[in-house]
């Protein structure tokens, strides 16, 4: 019950996901990213666990065909699950089990994977990949644009409800971590999270490593 995609910008060696589904709160169990290595999607009938292992692997050093085997051989219900996992240097790999429900793609693009499942059509992925590899500029904005591609080329057969977008940079934390938890047009109501949180972004992770440095919040209180 969800769509969604992976991506790498090899200018800024940013990595990130966004996704959205008809369940509620869909970012807080299927996106991971180990920041410079890589990203996991684990989605369909989820197992959060995959997606903790499989940055850790990532961390290791293996490449996105060595941990999907990995995942597959640890889990006990593969044909349960959906998997997209994409890599430091790019690159992809992908699992559908059998019993993924309903209409279900995966595709793999230049630097991105997307799939998705209960889709009013498997066109939605190939609309998502073209929108990112088509895109410039800020990788979340290259992550939204697919999104609203999909969207735009039937998204799931249902309406969505939630939403998410998360970007790793040089910290070790996201820079972007960004959720809708349930909306009636969640990716709109993202858009406009991203929009608000965009120009504060820096100066969140200039707080973190340079306080004495670091602009005020501009609330009342803060007498800086």
């Amino acid at each position: 019950m969800t769509f969604s995609i992976a991506g790498v910008c090899r200018q800024t060696g940013q990595f990130g996901t966004a996704i959205s589904s008809s369940s509620i709160c869909v970012a807080s169990r299927c996106p991971f990213i180990a920041p410079g290595r890589g990203a996991v999607l684990s989605q369909n009938v989820t197992n959060p666990e995959l997606g903790q292992l499989g940055v850790r692997w990532l961390e290791e050093g293996f490449d996105a065909e060595s941990v999907l085997a990995r995942l597959l051989e640890h889990e006990p219900h593969p044909e349960w699950r959906q998997l997209q996992v994409l890599d430091a240097e790019g690159r992809s790999a992908v699992h559908s089990g059998a019993e993924t429900l309903g209409i279900h793609a995966t595709r793999q693009g230049r630097d991105c994977v997307a799939g998705g499942n209960m889709l009013a059509d498997e066109a939605v992925i190939d609309a998502m990949v073209v929108a990112f590899e088509s895109h410039d500029g800020e990788l979340a904005e290259r992550l939204l644009a697919a999104m609203d591609a999909g969207l735009a080329a039937g998204g799931e057969m249902g309406p969505v409800f939630s939403a998410g977008l998360k970007v790793t940079d040089r910290a070790s934390w996201p820079v972007v971590d960004l959720r809708v938890d349930w909306h009636i047009a969640p990716l709109t109501e993202l858009r406009m999270v991203w929009a608000h949180y965009l120009p504060q972004r820096d100066a969140y992770v200039l707080r973190a490593v340079r306080p004495d440095d670091s602009p005020s919040y501009g609330v009342p209180g803060d007498e800086r």
